[in-house]
């Protein structure tokens, strides 16, 4: 039976630590299932799930806490689904532009917990515009919906948020039965 764990890897950004951190996992029975990683400002950021036979798990966790150069943190991953992962859920893709703001992210996961919807994976980043130089705020979403999700009035509510902000939502309308 295997053993599963969320973690989330901090280091300074160098050539190699990604390889250093699945020879460790691998090392020790570990299997890297899947990950979303990024190098932010110097600094390598990463979330890793892993399954590892649960008599190496232990063997697992002190090798990864030997690692010295890396702040990692174990979390044993839990079984139970998102509440909306699960039967009759809806996937929207949501790509949104604006001029960029503070306080852009929050009012804009405002809205989304408003609706009860659920971010199952962000990426945002900031670019100049083509054409003024100004500073455009960037946000790319996959998002999980109940079946009774009204998209339009989602839509119109992120669009209330300011008068430059373009929104685009993609609803994938076939509805996963799990």
């Amino acid at each position: 039976m295997n053993k599963h764990f969320v973690l989330t890897v901090v280091g300074d950004d160098r050539p190699g630590l990604v390889g250093e951190l699945a020879a460790t996992i691998s090392g020790h029975g570990g299997n890297w299932l899947q990950s979303s990683m990024a190098q932010l400002a110097g600094q390598f950021a990463g979330i890793v799930e892993v399954a590892v036979p649960a008599e190496k798990s232990a063997e697992l966790q002190q090798a990864l806490d030997e690692l010295t150069h890396l702040k990692i943190v174990i979390a044993e991953a839990g079984t139970k689904e998102s509440v909306l992962t699960g039967r009759h859920s809806r996937k929207l893709k949501l790509a949104l532009v604006g001029h960029d703001r503070v306080g852009i992210v929050r009012e804009v996961s405002q809205v989304l917990a408003r609706f009860a919807v659920n971010v199952e994976n962000l990426a945002t980043h900031t670019a100049s515009a083509p054409m003024s130089a100004e500073i455009l705020f960037h946000a790319d979403a996959e998002l999980t919906a109940g079946p009774d999700l009204d998209a339009r009035a989602l839509i119109d509510a992120l669009e209330l948020l300011s008068n430059d902000l373009m929104v685009d939502i993609a609803l994938d309308e076939s509805i996963r039965r799990n």
